[in-house]
């Protein structure tokens, strides 16, 4: 019960990241700037520096191996195993496209 918890919220914290990430993302194509773009670039900021911290783990897969036996990709995220290995680098380099994207809107403008 306890490994479904720990499942359940590291989805819905990662489904939030992801959102922020798809919003600087679209902000960058759309050519949008708002107080909310900030936030999520914020956000993720903060995500990456948390990531660092912990060594390129999430603080949830950590506690979450607290409780499961078997640790393979994915063990403790509702996603699919694909996405959950390369979940890092996609979405690192969706964010970084929507700040290039962003710097460069800003430059040309």
């Amino acid at each position: 019960m306890k490994l479904f918890a720990i499942k359940l919220t590291h989805t819905l914290i990662w489904a939030f990241m992801a959102s922020c990430v798809f919003y600087v993302l679209s902000a960058g194509i759309l050519g949008f700037m708002n107080q909310y773009v900030y936030i999520a670039i914020a956000v993720i900021l903060i995500e990456g520096l948390t990531l660092i911290i912990f060594k390129w783990r999430c603080p949830l897969t950590i506690v979450a191996g607290r409780y499961a036996d078997n640790q393979e990709i994915g063990f403790d995220i509702f996603i699919p195993k694909l996405l959950a290995k390369y979940n890092k680098t996609i979405f690192t380099l969706l964010f970084a496209m929507g700040i290039a994207l962003i710097i460069l809107r800003n430059i040309l403008q």
